[in-house]
């Protein structure tokens, strides 16, 4: 089942308590988002804590960051969606230790015999053959050039980024080939690799989408507890859009009744660093990110929950997600309405432009150092 489909169960009043067994003691996971790690749906045992009635003063061990290579087959994934922009893509890595609670990749952990919770964000997997492979898949008869985006699932700029740079070994592929790309990312490290973005933005090859959740650091604390502070995404926006890189905002995912206040505020600081571009997501709840959501506010903001919940389901057609092309991203009904309205009010009185920048592939050519593979 790919990780949009539409689960056919019924409303669970109270999905925390499904996850009540495999709920992780506080203190092992600090520094993480999300509060349990059940077991993944294709997994034939289920993880379950219990009581023995021993007493124990003995705190948990932190979770550690654990990084194993792999051997990619291939980089490049395919998609017919009719609803977004590209039809191909690429994720450096599997997992992703910022620990956004609500990213809706989680369940795609569970195709490794993982857990979608804190297997996610601590058992991480980097494409060690990444640049190579990127390079033979370009090279290929037939090849023909379009955009690809770079980190659709995973954030290509996470912290594991900065010591393994296959991001980088990416990059420097599809700047050798001019070949058209577009990065989706929270993290400011994206700045790093300025050098090889302002090579491509010259040539109308690369354009940035920074996501920014939220201005207030202590929520961001508490969703995406290992991504960079919101100002510094904001720094990011501004030194990117001062090297002639083109920038799109994304207010994402819109929460409602937690950060769906913040929409213009977001839009403005970023219209203000140079964002030319401004989009949003709806908070969208695929497969087990139903419950381990709802789990998360029961533990953070339990007074909330059910009206949050609530909103969810009605901008959802009554269900925690919907996969149908054209309304997954932003929901329908009322409140999914009123969301799309205060969008298109905020980019027209912050003065962003009406239509998106297109990236050029005319460009593209296989260096004849490639030539070689053949």
């Amino acid at each position: 089942m790919p990780p949009d489909a539409t689960r056919p169960s019924s409303f669970d009043p109270e999905p925390a308590r499904r996850l009540a067994a495999a709920t992780a003691p506080a203190g092992g996971r600090r520094g993480r988002g999300a509060t349990a790690n059940p077991s993944g749906r294709y997994e034939a045992a289920r993880r379950e804590s219990f009581d023995d009635g021993w007493p124990s003063d003995d705190a948990p061990p932190p979770l550690r960051t654990e990084v194993r290579p792999e051997q990619a087959r291939t980089l490049i994934t395919r998609n017919t969606s009719p609803d977004i922009s590209f039809d191909r893509s690429i994720n450096p890595y599997r997992g992703c230790e910022h620990g956004c609670v609500y990213c809706f990749a989680r369940p795609n952990h569970a195709y490794l015999g993982l857990s979608p919770g804190l297997d996610f964000e601590t058992k991480l997997f980097r494409k060690v053959n990444a640049g190579a492979l990127l390079a033979r898949e370009l090279s290929a008869p037939g090849y023909s050039p379009a955009t690809i985006a770079l980190g659709t699932a995973t954030d290509p700029y996470q912290p594991i980024e900065r010591e393994h740079r296959v991001t980088r070994a990416v990059l420097e592929v599809l700047a050798r080939f001019r070949h058209p790309v577009g990065i989706v990312t929270k993290s400011n490290l994206v700045v790093r690799d300025l050098d090889l973005l302002t090579d491509l933005a010259r040539d109308g090859l690369v354009k940035v989408a920074v996501s920014v959740t939220t201005l207030d650091p202590a929520l961001a604390r508490r969703l995406e507890p290992r991504a960079p502070h919101p100002e510094r995404r904001l720094d990011a926006i501004g030194r990117l859009s001062a090297a002639g890189i083109p920038v799109m905002v994304i207010a994402a995912p819109v929460i409602p009744s937690l950060n769906d206040h913040e929409i213009e505020a977001i839009l403005a600081r970023a219209r203000a660093q140079g964002a030319v571009e401004a989009s949003h997501v709806l908070l969208r709840l695929p497969l087990e990110l139903d419950a381990l959501v709802d789990d998360w506010f029961a533990e953070h903001y339990p007074g909330r929950r059910a009206h949050v919940m609530s909103l969810v389901r009605a901008a959802r057609g009554g269900k925690a997600y919907d996969a149908a092309f054209g309304t997954r991203m932003t929901g329908t009904g009322a409140y999914a309405d009123l969301i799309a309205q205060r969008m298109r009010l905020a980019r027209r009185r912050l003065g962003y432009p009406e239509t998106r920048r297109r990236l050029r592939t005319d460009l593209f050519r296989v260096p004849t150092d490639q030539l070689s593979l053949f």
